[in-house]
């Protein structure tokens, strides 16, 4: 059953005839119920509100959406993820905001629902979009830039549309990795007039979504990002490459989560693989436990690690 508040924000919309607010509100009920199990009532409902011209239910167009969004089965916890205090705390907050939207919806504010994300690449971006939806127990939806980006005029527009059009009504992280690929900015004057186009409907999309959709940008090149898509987010956080201390932690808790020992103790390795990313840290790892399970029984763990230290260190200097 639809909880009162959105039904009593229902009359009041179309009392007020505000055709927006009407739709935003019509897309949460439909989210709810979806969550609900309720399927059939929710493709009644978006049957009665898609766009003109288009009468099917929008879970009909679920498999064509397959070439546009892809959903990821989300399993990190943000309490895996080694974040400076400022980062995680933006972001603990967002996920609070969603999990007590009723609390502020009686104080008529709506729960922040979009973040950016930034830094080099290996160093948490996906990891805490996952960790989002995982949090928040909801499904995680990926962009797939190889079925979006299209080389025939206003195309890319039109896919970029239905890729919004299909998570509106789900409550749902949706995250666009790389998003200075379709975000670019449009006062650059080498760029075309398609993909100033193409970022004009982002925009407008971005400003649509309704906040039980949570939308997550993660950038390597933010300085490329068009400024008027930076602004649409209500939150941002930089994710820094791991400091010292901030290495040795997340190596002490990967070596103990594969097992206890990877060969040396983790201040060591992490003055050894100073320079890596998280994810080089978790490769790392990776490999050294890799190879010690394929070696076992009597792997020599020390003799595994080194070596994959001075493979790190040649490619490093090479």
């Amino acid at each position: 059953m639809a909880r009162a508040d959105l039904l009593l924000d229902l009359v009041e919309a179309e009392r007020r005839g505000d055709r927006d607010r009407f739709r935003v509100v019509v897309e949460g009920l439909i989210a709810e119920e979806r969550a609900n199990q309720h399927h059939l009532l929710a493709d009644r409902l978006s049957e009665i509100i898609t766009t003109a011209g288009q009468w099917l239910p929008r879970d009909d167009h679920a498999a064509a959406a397959r070439d546009l969004v892809q959903e990821v089965m989300a399993q990190r916890r943000l309490e895996d993820l080694e974040l400076a205090p400022v980062p995680r705390r933006v972001i603990a907050e967002l996920i609070e905001e969603q999990q007590r939207a009723d609390l502020l919806r009686s104080y008529g504010i709506e729960p922040r629902h979009r973040i950016l994300l930034a830094g080099l690449p290996g160093n948490g971006k996906t990891s805490v979009a996952e960790a989002i939806a995982t949090e928040l127990m909801l499904p995680f939806y990926t962009i797939r830039y190889e079925g979006i980006v299209s080389s025939f005029l206003g195309e890319t527009a039109a896919r970029l549309d239905s890729a919004f059009e299909f998570v509106r009504t789900r409550r749902c992280v949706l995250f666009f990795d790389e998003f200075d690929t379709i975000a670019k900015e449009r006062a650059d004057e080498h760029e075309t007039g398609e993909i100033k186009r193409v970022v004009s409907t982002l925009l407008l999309q971005i400003d649509r979504l309704p906040p039980h959709v949570i939308l997550v940008g993660a950038t390597n090149h933010g300085e490329l990002l068009d400024r008027a898509a930076w602004r649409r987010f209500q939150v941002r956080a930089e994710l820094k490459p791991p400091s010292r201390a901030q290495a040795t932690g997340f190596l002490a808790r990967l070596a103990e989560r594969f097992g206890g020992d990877l060969g040396y103790a983790p201040r060591t390795l992490a003055d050894r693989l100073a320079g890596s990313s998280y994810a080089e840290l978790e490769e790392f790892a990776l490999d050294v436990r890799r190879r010690t399970i394929l070696e076992s029984p009597g792997a020599n763990v020390r003799r595994i690690a080194k070596e994959r230290l001075e493979h790190w260190t040649d490619t490093v200097h090479s």
